[in-house]
């Protein structure tokens, strides 16, 4: 039997479906999803990509602090997208908040996103 944290932050938009924030377990952190919600709110910052990517990554912080840790101790992270030409300007944001050396990371083309949203990250981070 494993013994797992279900991690919970106000700092991070509330699960909209069956799943949690993040499960840690050990050492390991999974972190679920996060799209461009503000958390206060719970609807997206706004249309623009540049907007929506910034706010990914400061909710996926904001999970990563609750959950004892940082960023930069995420080890895989996976980013969705829905237009793969705006990858140049996700990897220019990432490099804001994450240091080196990088995580391992996949960048995925993808027809839609929950709430219209245009990027979405998840990751699995190791304290």
């Amino acid at each position: 039997m494993t013994n797992k944290a279900i991690i919970h932050t106000d700092n991070a938009p509330e699960a909209i479906g069956t799943y949690s924030q993040a499960v840690k377990t050990g050492n390991t952190v999974y972190l679920s999803g996060q799209i461009a919600l503000d958390p206060q709110k719970m609807e997206l910052v706004s249309e623009d990509f540049a907007e929506q990517a910034h706010q990914v990554f400061k909710n996926l912080s904001a999970v990563c602090e609750a959950s004892g840790g940082s960023l930069n101790d995420i080890v895989k992270l996976n980013l969705f997208l829905t237009d793969l030409s705006n990858f140049p300007i996700v990897n220019e944001i990432m490099s804001q908040y994450f240091a080196e050396p990088y995580p391992a990371r996949a960048a995925v083309g993808v027809k839609e996103l929950p709430k219209g949203a245009i990027v979405e990250a998840d990751g699995v981070m190791v304290i």
